[in-house]
């Protein structure tokens, strides 16, 4: 039988999380290899982890990872707010949100899943973290977001992970005026939280708008208002619509006499160059059912 020495032990729990007798167990199993009784452990930790499937996965965290032109949120769902926190937990998640940052292949949660981490799956990461951690852990959804051309990316995450906001910024100014700028405009989409498909009035689709207006007049119709009125009220409920779902619309969070749009103006004028938000993308903890 092969020596099984305290660091090697110790290595092992280090890399599994697992008890101290099983590690001897899986060394001696393995004659001394850590490698292998790596895998015999994560073999039987997976049994644990089938156990754990299907239990509900109602707590967790987002995290951000923002690398050059490109920046992805993950959502990462486990069974308690105490697991939530801890580091291991804490650690996964934000590993997995740099992996789907670096990769433009990595938009969905099921080809996450199945990239390479550190020479494994994230499939198998997340099933060792099932297993040492104690909790079914489920990777809940992915999503990114990359700029064309030059600009810059606005992150915030909000109340310890629960809430994550992107946002994509089209210019050709630089420094640090440009940057607070991206963060005050991710913090107003946290706390706004715009329809996600209308940067501006444009991005509306034909339909959104023809649903709305009729309804606002169908609406205006059965109020018993004189009918030379009907099509300002309808005007006026449409602009508060706007307001409601178009991020430029909207009332800036820091200054509400000022809109997102005329803040992004007057940026313009103060950075030397126009300023143009190209898209964003904002994940809530427990907002969206597993993918």
């Amino acid at each position: 039988m092969a020596e099984i020495s305290a660091a090697d032990v110790k290595a092992l729990r280090d890399q599994t999380g697992a008890g101290m007798m099983d590690c001897k167990r899986a060394l001696a199993d393995s004659s001394g290899d850590v490698a292998k009784a790596g895998e015999l452990l994560r073999e039987r930790g997976l049994a644990k982890a089938v156990k754990r499937e299907g239990r509900a996965t109602s707590e967790g965290s987002v995290a951000l990872a923002v690398k050059g032109a490109a920046g992805a949120l993950v959502e990462l769902a486990c069974e308690t707010d105490f697991v939530a926190k801890t580091d291991d937990f804490q650690k996964l998640v934000t590993e997995l949100a740099q992996v789907a940052a670096a990769d433009p292949k990595l938009d969905r949660a099921e080809l996450l899943l199945e990239a390479q981490v550190g020479g494994e799956k994230v499939r198998d990461r997340i099933s060792a973290a099932v297993a040492k951690l104690g909790e079914n852990v489920v990777l809940r959804r992915v999503q990114r977001i990359v700029l064309e051309g030059q600009g810059t990316i606005g992150a915030y995450v909000h109340a310890g992970g629960k809430l994550g906001v992107l946002v994509g910024l089209r210019t050709t100014a630089k420094g640090p005026g440009l940057e607070a700028l991206a963060k005050d405009l991710a913090m107003h989409v946290a706390a706004a939280d715009p329809s996600p498909l209308a940067v501006e009035r444009g991005g509306l689709a034909p339909d959104v708008l023809e649903r709305e207006h009729r309804i606002f007049r169908s609406q205006v119709e059965q109020s018993g208002k004189p009918e030379k009125l009907w099509d300002k009220i309808v005007e006026g409920r449409i602009g508060k619509f706007y307001a409601e779902v178009c991020l430029v619309q909207q009332p800036f969070v820091k200054n509400p006499d000022q809109t997102v749009g005329q803040l992004l103006r007057e940026a313009s004028q103060k950075l030397g160059a126009p300023v143009e938000v190209t898209g964003f993308v904002r994940f809530k903890l427990g907002e969206a059912s597993p993918s």
